[in-house]
């Protein structure tokens, strides 16, 4: 009609190729956000809890060995970094693991190999045996993060930020109850019983995961169709829906978890940001973390000095239940989050973490009181928090689907050594100097918030794409399918 003369239409282009087709992506939407994910969040969310837990007892493990088998400080701090030496050495094989095994394969070998070694470290008899075994149980933990790509490739595109964040309230969950077992556990029990009872959740994760399906995005290019299409029809069933019509697009790829896909054209300055991204996350994180042990143990004043006491004293009541507060900062930084992801993105959301973090150190500058050191540690937690999951929710985000196991098994070996550096700076620089300490976290966490606002996509809004070049790898195969119907037809 006249009225429809200079409107352009634009189809896309596998649509208009194959109109009886559709992908995961579209069947994901098309089904929803139902009962199927929130059954998934959960049981994800156990392997977060697991994770969270590990992380947590680092901080309160270090003073009870320092007092109870008298170690240095600098043998107290390579406990913490035993175990991201193994994170860091692992994540990338993990990646790679879940980029060519499956995501569900991967995230279940890494949580029966972290219960073996979490419950063998609660029976060493020396220091020696500790650093070996939690060194393994790092090596299991640095498969966590594939938790997020796999619950990540379950979700609809407007869904997904807040989802995502979500199964990051797990992880706060976990840091929560590690504080409370402690506070309940430490003074009569003793550190081996943390030890074991802090594997609950790992060993209830297994028990549960034959449940677990693996993602239609991984069988779809693997060449598995048919898994794909079970596994699309079990969430549209769970979620009272149906399945698009049609015929599922699928193509194999072979070449799938290559670590030279991320130094693309298209990715490599994405992956060195984020890689500096993710590095000052933890960095940062776990360094306020150690931090907050430090600063309560030191009394009333945040100027600590060579000349002030270190001797050993063990946490008492009063430092758990500090560390309790600063720790359920987890869950106003997550709500913060949760609120302004969706609304200036991803990239603007890790910036103001990072800078607000910043922000907090700056007044620990000063001789300040036990009340205010809580109250901007618990700001300072709170912000970095956040941050530690928007970059998440980017990660996978921004990769595809060929390669988001690795992109974020790499990412996480980055976080790690920023993990493994920090106990030095957070446990032995700090004896000798409190404004370099500081002065190194602020300086970190600004850097990282410039990273973020230069990084050159923005996700926001964007469906995961499956490899890098989404649509021409779809197209042979449609446009053979539209040949051979236009063959057909004009004969």
């Amino acid at each position: 009609s006249s009225q429809s003369l200079g409107k352009i239409v634009v189809f896309p282009l596998d649509k208009f190729l194959c109109p009886n087709t559709f992908t995961v992506d579209d069947a994901l939407e098309f089904i929803g956000f139902g009962k199927f994910q929130w059954k998934i969040s959960l049981l994800t969310g156990l392997s977060w809890i697991a994770d969270a837990m590990e992380m947590m007892i680092l901080s309160i493990l270090g003073p009870q060995m320092h007092c109870e088998w008298r170690l240095p400080s600098y043998e107290v701090a390579f406990i913490t970094s035993v175990v991201f030496i193994g994170m860091g050495i692992s994540s990338s094989i993990w990646g790679k693991i879940s980029d060519n095994y499956g995501r569900k394969t991967g995230l279940i070998i890494c949580m029966c190999w972290t219960l073996y070694y979490g419950l063998l470290s609660a029976f060493v008899p020396v220091y020696g045996w500790l650093l070996v075994l939690r060194g393994l149980v790092g090596f299991g933990i640095g498969g966590a993060p594939q938790a997020v790509t796999l619950y990540s490739e379950f979700l609809p595109v407007k869904a997904r930020g807040i989802c995502i964040m979500l199964i990051a309230g797990f992880w706060a969950i976990g840091a929560v109850f590690e504080v409370l077992l402690a506070l309940l556990v430490m003074p009569t029990l003793g550190w081996r019983w943390l030890l074991g009872l802090s594997t609950l959740p790992m060993a209830l994760f297994i028990c549960l995961c034959n449940w677990l399906p693996e993602s239609p995005r991984f069988d779809v290019l693997a060449g598995r169709r048919e898994k794909a299409m079970l596994t699309l029809s079990r969430i549209a069933k769970d979620n009272g829906k149906s399945l698009p019509q049609g015929t599922l697009i699928a193509f194999k790829q072979n070449s799938r978890g290559r670590i030279q896909d991320l130094f693309s054209a298209q990715y490599w300055r994405t992956t060195l940001l984020l890689w500096f991204i993710w590095f000052g996350n933890a960095f940062s994180y776990y360094g306020i973390v150690l931090l907050t042990t430090e600063l309560f143990q030191a009394g009333d004043s945040s100027k600590i000095e060579p000349s002030c006491s270190f001797e050993c004293r063990y946490l008492t009541a009063d430092d758990y239940r500090d560390l309790l507060w600063t720790t359920l900062a987890e869950f106003p930084g997550l709500l913060v989050i949760i609120v302004v992801i969706d609304r200036i993105g991803r990239k603007r959301s890790m910036a103001l973490c990072f800078f607000m973090f910043s922000l907090c150190i700056v007044p620990l500058y000063a001789c300040i009181g036990r009340l205010a050191i809580t109250i901007l540690i618990f700001i300072a937690r709170a912000s970095i928090s956040g941050g530690y999951q928007v970059v998440f929710v980017y990660t996978p985000e921004v990769f595809p689907t060929e390669t988001r196991a690795l992109a974020m098994g790499t990412a996480s070996a980055m976080a790690r050594v920023g993990a493994l550096i920090t106990p030095f700076v957070a446990q032995v620089m700090l004896r000798t100097s409190t404004y370099l300490t500081l002065s190194v976290y602020c300086g970190c966490s600004l850097l990282a918030g410039g990273a973020s606002l230069v990084l050159p996509i923005e996700t926001l809004g964007r469906g995961l794409q499956e490899d890098a070049h989404s649509v021409p790898a779809l197209f042979p195969v449609c446009l053979i399918g539209s040949i051979r119907a236009g063959v057909s037809n004009s004969f």
